[in-house]
């Protein structure tokens, strides 16, 4: 058996159950405070009570460590987002077992043979997992969603035994983004600047642009770092990774960093004036020139193709 831990519902958790399916059967599920709709799954274990009414990584571990020992599954799986990743790094802990993060293969055996990728996605690690229970997160979009099937998993619910630490660092309060518009780590389309805005005034012609496309404005990290934008737009290994049908990026050279948070777009269109810039390697197209007349001209012809 091996168990996928699921903080929400969607694209992430469908890769994650892609993934678990070629570990083991039966595959069961857990969810904390609700039975998220989760598809391709036997039993939906949900941990229960007011403590999973909020985001509280220790609480959900110990509610996790509580089902392993009592299921004894050969894994536990997770999308590798921050908090799948924050969630198996407690019950490995709480277990005392190794944990392979951010993993894209994994052959069982007596040790599981994992590929995972390292250096914000410069490296590919291949390394033996071994333990009674193997703990695993997988890499986002580097493995393809399981569709989902037809029918409902039973769901069985039950209440964990927490402890007052169980319960120290968890979310009181959400303040939602003050922009609307399309999520950037779902968006089908992302338009992303650098420093080569120049100021924050600098992402009016990139808001525009995007707006036009129906997709997402990002950032690199030195514009969050500068202030102008908030982290939340921020692309990269300490951001947002994002697999859109089109990645346009104005004014980034394309560091390391960066590129492991958007190697999961279809296609890379870059914009910069350095014709050495690193991105350049990784696009499928380039314009080189300066992005303060670029964006404004294709955004013109972008309302000219539409008659307006």
């Amino acid at each position: 058996m091996v168990i996928v831990y699921v903080e929400e519902s969607g694209e992430l958790a469908q890769q994650a159950i892609a993934f678990a399916r070629g570990l083991d059967d039966p595959l069961h599920a857990f969810t904390a405070g609700e039975a998220l709709p989760v598809s391709g799954i036997e039993v939906v274990h949900v941990a229960d009570g007011d403590a999973f009414s909020a985001y509280a990584p220790a609480a959900i571990a110990q509610a996790l460590v509580e089902l392993v020992e009592r299921l004894s599954p050969s894994a536990v799986v997770a999308a590798g987002t921050e908090r799948g990743n924050e969630v198996l790094a407690h019950v490995a802990a709480k277990l005392d077992l190794p944990f392979a993060a951010n993993c894209t293969a994994a052959t069982p055996g007596d040790a599981f043979l994992v590929m995972r990728v390292r250096w914000g996605g410069s490296l590919l690690e291949e390394a033996r997992l071994d333990g009674p229970v193997r703990l695993l997160t997988v890499q986002p979009h580097a493995i393809a969603a399981e569709e989902k099937a037809a029918g409902d998993p039973a769901v069985e619910l039950f209440t964990p035994t927490l402890s007052d630490a169980d319960l120290v660092g968890r979310v009181v309060e959400r303040v939602a983004a003050a922009a609307g518009g399309v999520s950037l780590a779902e968006a089908r389309v992302v338009v992303s600047c650098g420093r080569g805005a120049g100021s924050p005034e600098g992402f009016e012609i990139i808001e525009e642009l995007a707006g036009l496309l129906g997709g997402a404005v990002g950032c690199s990290r030195a514009v969050t770092m500068a202030g102008w934008r908030p982290h939340t737009d921020q692309v990269g290994q300490t951001g947002t990774k994002i697999a859109p049908d089109i990645y346009l990026a104005c004014g980034i050279s394309g560091a390391t960093q960066h590129m492991a948070g958007c190697k999961g777009a279809k296609t890379i269109l870059a914009v910069n004036t350095d014709p050495e810039a690193p991105i350049l390697a990784s696009a499928d197209y380039a314009v080189i020139g300066d992005l303060h007349e670029v964006v404004p001209a294709i955004s013109a012809e972008l309302r000219k193709a539409r008659g307006g």
